[in-house]
């Protein structure tokens, strides 16, 4: 059986029933298997008339960098590479990729990894992971954020799901990247290990890739514990809508555990909550559903259902995602809300300013109920009122009645108007991209608690995580944080999906891959992989100033003024032509011994 159109809604069942988790444990390559797939869409480049002539006959395949990107309908100029050298401290993950081309129809393509071998210790098969790279339609980046149509800029394909296929067939005349990744165990013994990962093929000769390991003696500590602050908001109801589930139904928590399980293991540490209806006008494919049922009794007190809210917060932190939960918003970007009126029968919605009487009214009596609440669950703590860029006067207006109701919550704010210096004691603060925090005003910051972040959106042209970015971005981003000395990083979104985002990566308001950096069925992507990575050199970098300023010998002191002066280059969103080289050189500095 081939599976050969996506069908985004009720064909979607079927086909992701028929992908297997794959640390591909082949079988030789011998028996006859069933490869289910689907069919990308139509490349629209004018390379779909490159020249395979010249391409012999079979698969081939070669070691590529992670940084690099092949059209699918070019033939390769590679010449080939077969051995993979990687190092990582001790449960660290890290990435290889292979590309694979071929002139004719080839079938049941899988791989199959062997044990690690160093000195007498073995690290196992399975902490290897092949992933066949699937190529979604993008975009430009044009003028970043407004309203578009797919024919407003020149399309093509980008190779970036990672799907997990048990095997693949290749059409004639294309290219396959095969993202592999090695995740380390934190128990593993320091050493130089060797194995091999071989590409099988039916029919056709077996090809063997060497691996060379170096395990060095650091441990990375586990994703719960990282220092850095990652926000990457979730949308538990495009879930719901790509895989047809009754929304906050025990089918759609159990589909959405995977994906947010990756979310977790990434070092997530925020919730995305909603008060009320959706906070952001509509600005994704999906709305955001209500987490809290309001309504106003014919008597006309108030009461206010947590129920969904209450399971969606358990789910999470059950998920290890426990440090901050993130509740949008006082001021939703159409100034509305919608309640129940017991006496109308009906559901109302108002319009209310900041400002306004009937604003202060309303939310007071919530803000006091809601405060009750989280203190009888033990997260008052945790939870912040989170206010995404919005005009200083709305702001002072919307935090006067914060303070005044329930003095209690924390607040999370987008802010690109230097409001953390009128309000020191806001909890998180994430600014632009390019917004100047003083390293002074930061650790000050740092001192009380308080978070201190940045973002990127569709205005970013770099570094950036869209579809059509280059992959090594999304490790600079991290490297930018720590250069200005930010504890983390904020992206909106983690799970947006667009109407199709297996095939189509681009949206009606923003560059392609804006609204998303996973897909459907928890399938990773090159964009959350190498975000990761970014992240994992962070807390190397948090580590290794401690051990170096710890030990202060003149060896430690020459290796932290090397390892800062590296992280100083990337303090910049304009970085040089090279900056990717300088990237690579930056980060073998964290696996020196």
């Amino acid at each position: 059986m081939k599976i050969t159109k996506t069908v985004p809604r009720h064909g979607l069942a079927a086909l992701l029933g028929l992908s297997i988790f794959a640390t591909m444990a082949c079988n030789g390559g011998g028996a006859q298997k069933v490869c289910a797939t689907f069919e990308e869409m139509k490349d629209p480049t004018a390379d779909t008339l490159s020249d395979w002539s010249n391409v012999t006959p079979g698969l081939h395949a070669s070691v590529i960098s992670i940084d690099e990107k092949f059209p699918k309908s070019v033939a390769p100029q590679v010449t080939p590479v077969n051995n993979i050298e990687l190092s990582a401290w001790k449960g660290e993950k890290v990435s290889a990729q292979l590309l694979l081309w071929t002139a004719e129809d080839v079938s049941q393509v899988e791989c199959r990894f062997s044990n690690l071998v160093s000195e007498g210790n073995t690290l196992p098969a399975t902490v290897a992971q092949a992933r066949f790279v699937r190529y979604v339609m993008t975009d430009e980046f044009g003028p970043g954020c407004g309203r578009r149509k797919p024919g407003d800029f020149p399309a093509s394909l980008a190779p970036d799901m990672l799907d997990n296929l048990e095997c693949f067939n290749l059409e004639a005349k294309t290219a396959r990247p095969v993202w592999l990744t090695i995740s380390v165990p934190s128990d593993a013994l320091a050493g130089n290990y060797r194995g091999k990962v071989t590409i099988y093929a039916k029919g056709k000769r077996n090809r063997d890739f060497d691996i060379s390991l170096e395990v060095v003696d650091r441990l990375l500590p586990q994703p719960s514990e990282w220092s850095y602050h990652l926000d990457l908001w979730q949308h538990p109801s495009a879930v719901a809508r790509m895989h047809q589930l009754e929304l906050w139904s025990d089918a759609h928590f159990e589909k959405m555990r995977p994906l947010m399980q990756m979310l977790a293991n990434a070092g997530q540490k925020v919730i995305t909550a909603t008060l009320n209806m959706d906070p952001w006008n509509n600005q994704c494919h999906d709305p955001y559903a209500d987490m809290i049922i309001w309504t106003k009794n014919k008597d006309q007190s108030w009461s206010f259902d947590y129920t969904v809210f209450d399971r969606w917060v358990e789910f999470m932190m059950g998920l290890g995602i426990d440090k901050m939960i993130n509740c949008y918003s006082l001021l939703t970007w159409n100034n509305r809300l919608h309640y129940n009126d017991m006496a109308k029968g009906e559901l109302v919605t108002v319009e209310l300013k900041a400002q306004s009487a009937e604003y202060e009214e309303l939310w007071s009596v919530f803000l006091k109920d809601f405060t009750r609440h989280l203190r009888e669950k033990g997260w008052l703590e945790k939870t912040n009122i989170a206010m995404d860029e919005r005009g200083p006067a709305d702001m002072k207006a919307a935090l006067r009645v914060l303070e005044r109701y329930a003095p209690e919550l924390g607040v999370s704010l987008a802010d690109n108007h230097k409001s953390y210096q009128e309000y020191p004691w806001i909890k998180d603060i994430c600014v632009g991209a390019g917004n100047e925090v003083s390293r002074e005003e930061i650790e000050a910051r740092r001192a009380k608690g308080l978070i201190t972040t940045y973002y990127v959106c569709c205005s970013d042209r770099f570094p950036n995580t869209f579809t059509f970015s280059q992959p090594a971005e999304a490790v600079y981003a991290a490297w930018y944080s720590v250069a200005l000395d930010f504890d983390g990083f904020l992206r909106w979104s983690y799970n947006s999906w667009v109407e199709d985002p297996l095939t189509d990566s681009r949206f009606r308001t923003w560059p392609a891959g804006d609204t998303y950096i996973v897909y459907p069925d928890a399938r990773s992507s090159i964009r959350f992989e190498r975000l990761v990575e970014g992240i994992q050199d962070a807390e190397k970098i948090r580590i290794l100033r401690k051990v170096y300023a710890a030990e202060n010998s003149p060896e430690s002191k020459e290796k932290l003024e090397q390892l800062e002066e590296a992280i100083a280059g990337f303090a910049t969103l304009e970085p040089a032509p090279d900056w990717n080289d300088r990237l690579n050189k930056a980060k073998r500095l964290l696996n020196s011994k």
